[in-house]
């Protein structure tokens, strides 16, 4: 089964109020199996724009990652976050093909 992934780009506009939405968060993100594999900081920016903040969550598979964002339990953190961060979020399955390191 394909692993499933969140990535979002985030400009966090209220730190405190921004809180509640953590706590929420954790909620959905344990209930679906979610993992953060990078949390905050942007690190270099060797492209484009990105937002402040560079998140990505991985999840056991892409219907668990569909299935959390979905859910109730973050529909309830996305109603916290809101006027407090701007976020651009896409929801991918992992690759499994080949790599640039393996022969056809």
């Amino acid at each position: 089964m394909t692993k499933g992934y969140w990535v979002a780009f985030a400009d966090v506009t209220d730190p405190e109020g921004y809180k509640g939405y953590i706590a929420e968060n954790a909620n959905a993100f344990r209930k679906y199996g979610g993992r953060f594999l990078t949390r905050g900081s942007q690190g270099e920016v060797s492209e484009g724009n990105p937002r402040s903040r560079v998140v990505v969550i991985e999840f056991p598979s892409f219907d668990a990652a569909v299935a959390c964002y979905a859910s109730p339990e973050y529909k309830e953190a996305m109603r916290l976050r809101a006027g407090k961060a701007i976020m651009d979020l896409a929801i991918v399955p992992g690759y499994e093909g080949q790599q640039p390191d393996e022969t056809a």
